[in-house]
């Protein structure tokens, strides 16, 4: 493979089933993010019932982090194990039963427990996702792979607003949590049926599966859980996780009550503020990832085609600090909308330097490892952000400084971290002795 990311010449893109596999990923994703964002967009409903605090909710996202960071580490380890076929669906299962548990519980306590079983479950997605891509794709055509089924987390998010609002008022907000559960079961069925590795699988041609095999590999060893530190792509994942994780947690968890809160906006009023922004992250999320793909295909070498889209994100997030001192609730939506479109155009382009500087059959160990370091630090930031709304009136205006600055930091340091051109990757096992 050449420097640019292109594979052998004269092979093109024969087949196109490797498409209905990253529709399948999309689909889920978006279940799983539907899932995750209910909550959020009906907690001034369900804090209204139960008349829980900020401190209180921060606490219950805490709990679901924790449970996050240890689904996604185990989980990851487990795809690995067992393959994307089965480690999926077996995610899938356990937070879609998780999800439906939301719609009967009535306390804090109950609601922690519900976001426990839901985060260890919605953990198994995102590092087997990743894999699939791996799996599926060469590497000219992962980040946008990996953009396009990332953007179901976005219209998980645009989704969730509408269910919430259209379900609470005719059938109770209960009934919303059971919706999401069962749709969730529904794509197990369908994805147990319709996935099968690209080499076996009969839908895929001769040409197709050349085509998805025509770049050389990072060399494909066993790696031991302890060894992933060792390769490079673990520590660009858990440094930009560590720093930008916890913002994108506090979009998700957070926003619908800032603008609940600072505009005076009922549930159904929230909708459409919520779509618009989803909608922006959707564009952030393919476009992220067609952008490093364009910049390869220009020329550019693989991880400064990576950088340089990491870096034109980050610079689309520093807007976001306004948010809180405008007066308009639609300069704020489109503030928070182009900070949340270009963290989906980043974290297209973080996942997919896993897979850029890992073996196959361990991308899914090392997007789970520092998927599980990164939500234990949203955990805790998540207690801090409850604590702080609450000790200053719901003032949001240091919290979107953080998130301001935060990308631009992590691109700094993944730049240090990254070796400059993919080849010049050594694997560990090859590593000269010191």
């Amino acid at each position: 493979m050449n420097e640019s990311g292109r594979g052998a010449p004269g092979v093109g893109p024969a087949g196109h089933y490797r498409w209905v596999i990253v529709a399948l990923l999309f689909f889920i994703t978006t279940v799983n993010y539907m899932d995750r964002n209910l909550l959020g967009v009906l907690k001034p409903t369900i804090q209204g019932e139960m008349h829980f605090s900020e401190s209180d909710y921060g606490d219950i996202v805490f709990a679901f982090s924790m449970a996050y960071a240890a689904g996604y580490a185990s989980m990851g380890a487990f795809t690995d194990r067992v393959g994307i076929r089965l480690g999926l669906a077996v995610a899938a299962v356990i937070w879609s039963v998780a999800s439906s548990a939301h719609g009967l519980v009535t306390t804090v306590a109950g609601f922690t427990l519900a976001r426990i079983l839901l985060g260890l479950g919605e953990g198994g997605n995102f590092p087997t996702c990743i894999k699939a891509v791996a799996t599926w794709f060469p590497v000219r055509d992962r980040a946008l792979a990996t953009g396009v089924f990332n953007s179901g987390s976005n219209i998980g998010g645009l989704l969730a607003p509408l269910i919430a609002a259209f379900v609470t008022a005719h059938f109770g907000w209960q009934a919303a949590f059971y919706v999401t559960g069962f749709v969730g079961i529904l794509w197990v069925v369908f994805w147990l049926v319709a996935y099968r590795a690209p080499e076996e699988h009969p839908k895929v041609s001769a040409a197709e599966l050349a085509y998805i095999q025509s770049d050389p590999d990072v060399p494909l060893k066993r790696v031991p859980w302890v060894e992933l530190f060792r390769y490079p792509g673990t520590w660009v994942y858990i440094v930009g996780g560590v720093l930008t994780n916890p913002v994108w947690w506090f979009y998700n968890n957070w926003v619908p009550s800032f603008l609940f809160s600072k505009f005076n906006i009922n549930l159904m009023a929230l909708g459409l503020p919520l779509v618009v922004i989803y909608l922006m992250t959707d564009v952030g999320s393919v476009g992220g990832g067609w952008l490093s793909g364009r910049f390869i295909r220009a020329g550019m070498g693989v991880f400064n085609a990576r950088k340089a889209a990491l870096l034109t994100c980050a610079a689309c997030t520093v807007p976001v600090f306004l948010a809180p001192r405008v007066e308009g609730i639609w300069t704020a939506v489109l503030l928070i909308g182009l900070a949340m479109a270009a963290h989906q155009g980043f974290s297209a382009n973080l996942f997919t330097l896993v897979s850029d500087t890992m073996p196959k059959n361990a991308v899914a160990g090392a997007v789970g490892l520092g998927g599980g370091i990164s939500s234990v630090l949203s955990g805790f930031s998540a207690k801090v952000v409850g604590r702080l709304l609450d000790a200053t009136g719901n003032n949001y205006t240091l919290i979107f400084f953080v998130g301001a600055a935060a990308y631009v930091v992590a691109t700094l340091l993944i730049h240090v971290l990254l070796p400059r051109h993919r080849n010049d990757l050594v694997a560990p096992a090859q590593a000269p002795a010191e």
